[in-house]
């Protein structure tokens, strides 16, 4: 990888410095004490401009976020259910923003409905151990929309993951790029093929 001497920042290319970070760390942070530091040092930059620069891209939608992604196989919780529910459209918001601070629903969001076949409009991921914790979670939410909306749920199903799938984002290509990467690198998440169970 190409690295850049970066003392005076006044003339830099941050595009090209942009696009270096991106690569440094698309396939994750390094599991050490101060992971910025380290892909600092590889790039030849300061972590501060490193941040900076990486605060600079969220701004403007670059990057879309930071965060850490569990795999919910390993941790255990595998019976994982993704909960959909046709709830008026007027209400989603309010709705939504309640299901998802709950603590076993990891994200919740809209979605088109694609009537006659598909009338549901609001996903909420659920995670458990079993089926069976998964029901009493789904039941309980059933029980919140129903009083926030002050009337039973019209319709719900809670789609199982059947099998695991990679989960990567978009890549960016390096002409000279490893092709094996550090071992100390984040282990990509993965995401579920899910299987429709009426609830």
């Amino acid at each position: 990888m190409k690295t850049m001497n970066t003392n005076d920042h006044s003339h830099m290319d941050y595009s090209e410095l942009d696009r270096a970070i991106i690569v440094a760390t698309q396939d994750g942070l390094p599991l050490v004490a101060r992971p910025y530091h380290q892909i600092a040092g590889q790039l030849q930059i300061s972590p501060e401009l490193l941040m900076q620069r990486m605060t600079q891209m969220q701004g403007s939608g670059v990057i879309r976020r930071i965060g850490v992604v569990p795999n919910h196989y390993a941790l255990g919780y595998r019976a994982n259910g993704m909960s959909v529910w046709d709830v008026p459209d007027e209400m989603i918001d309010l709705l939504g923003e309640q299901v998802g601070k709950l603590p076993y629903v990891s994200h919740c969001y809209r979605r088109p409905r694609h009537l006659p076949q598909w009338p549901y409009n609001l996903f909420a991921m659920v995670h458990g151990k079993t089926r069976e914790e998964v029901e009493v979670q789904v039941a309980s939410i059933a029980a919140l929309l129903t009083q926030l909306q002050g009337e039973p749920v019209r319709a719900h199903q809670v789609l199982y993951s059947t099998r695991i799938l990679k989960k990567t984002g978009l890549r960016l290509s390096e002409k000279n790029r490893e092709k094996n990467h550090e071992k100390n690198r984040t282990k990509t998440a993965p995401t579920e093929s899910t299987q429709p169970t009426t609830a």
